[in-house]
């Protein structure tokens, strides 16, 4: 047997029957024919890690625009620690690790640079609005690879999308990292606020603290351990946990997430991507080439909400100093 044979044999051996198996995979856009080595869940673990859109996440914003210190959380790092969250739930469930790190690796590849104030921005800014879960899939099925997409299973394409909104993801394993994702930023945006000074961690409520912990790893071991010990046909929390999640999130949109001192730079995001939205707009010839042939088969403003959806905090602003703000003169 070929390696991925014998994983494949493995996994129905091992994995729980509402697992999801990679030979039973409901396969890809554009067949292919089968990695000797890999299963079609892990190549596109490989597919997503090895792309452009993913090594970009290192340089935006998860929660403090430009924060001055080397230990807050990206975009990256938020998304590491909820693959990690999710593959611990799915080896307890005996579901599919595979494809939940797929997912989880996968779900924020279409954010935007400033995070949730960039998504927003965009949001007002494009005619179509913007939604960063739908521009991961655009990102895998169009944008990536010169244009011709990552070509992912559709299990995993459907948790990138699913992740959040209302509709929930097909697989038991999509649905691991849709709770996993608001496990790591709640609690991950709780230590980088008390790093930077604008709670303190007895801040948070005692009946949350009562309940899921009084520190980042003991919330962290609460949680998974009962969303396993509560989880059968459903991922799901106990509902003594899923209140006290629900409150600690509350607790944290008006202490961190809409606190004047962490976001006082965040007015300052629209002004930025509606100028470059406004240059790029206005002379598509500006695009680099793949976005160029994005203008001419789908349109002007998808290609140009699509090049700046995908710019780091860091490119975005040099842009638009290059661009806007004089440079000084010197003379020769």
């Amino acid at each position: 047997m070929l390696p991925r044979e014998e994983r494949e044999a493995l996994e129905h051996r091992m994995l729980a029957e509402n697992a999801s198996f990679a030979d039973r995979s409901l396969g890809r856009d554009r067949p292919e024919e089968p990695c000797d080595l890999r299963t079609c869940f892990q190549r596109d673990v490989d597919r997503i890690t090895y792309c452009k859109a993913f090594r970009r996440l290192k340089h935006k914003t998860q929660v403090f625009l430009s924060p001055e210190g080397d230990h807050y959380r990206t975009r990256m790092t938020h998304t590491l620690e909820v693959a990690r969250i999710a593959r611990t739930i799915a080896r307890c469930l005996r579901l599919n690790e595979d494809l939940t790190e797929a997912v989880a690796l996968g779900h924020d590849l279409g954010h935007t640079p400033f995070g949730h104030a960039g998504e927003r921005a965009l949001r007002r800014i494009h005619a179509g609005g913007f939604q960063h879960n739908e521009q991961s899939l655009r990102v895998a099925d169009r944008l990536e690879k010169d244009g011709r997409g990552l070509n992912l299973s559709r299990e995993v394409l459907d948790g990138m999308l699913c992740h959040t909104g209302e509709r929930k993801p097909m697989t038991l394993e999509g649905n691991i990292v849709r709770l996993s994702d608001r496990i790591a930023y709640v609690n991950h945006d709780t230590d980088d606020a008390v790093r930077a000074g604008i709670m303190r961690e007895e801040d948070i409520p005692a009946s949350v603290r009562e309940v899921i912990g009084d520190s980042f790893s003991k919330r962290i071991d609460t949680v998974i351990r009962d969303v396993v010990a509560s989880s059968d046909s459903e991922i799901r929390m106990s509902l003594p946990v899923a209140w006290a999640m629900d409150e600690f999130r509350s607790f944290m949109f008006q202490a961190v997430y809409q606190n004047p001192k962490a976001k006082s730079e965040e007015s300052k995001v629209e002004g930025i991507l509606a100028a470059l939205y406004d240059y790029y707009l206005a002379d598509v010839s500006r695009l680099p080439e793949d976005y160029r042939a994005v203008a001419e088969e789908e349109g002007e403003d998808r290609a140009v909400c699509d090049y700046i959806a995908g710019m780091t905090d860091q490119f975005a602003v040099q842009q638009y100093t290059q661009l806007f703000i004089p440079g000084g003169w010197t003379i020769r």
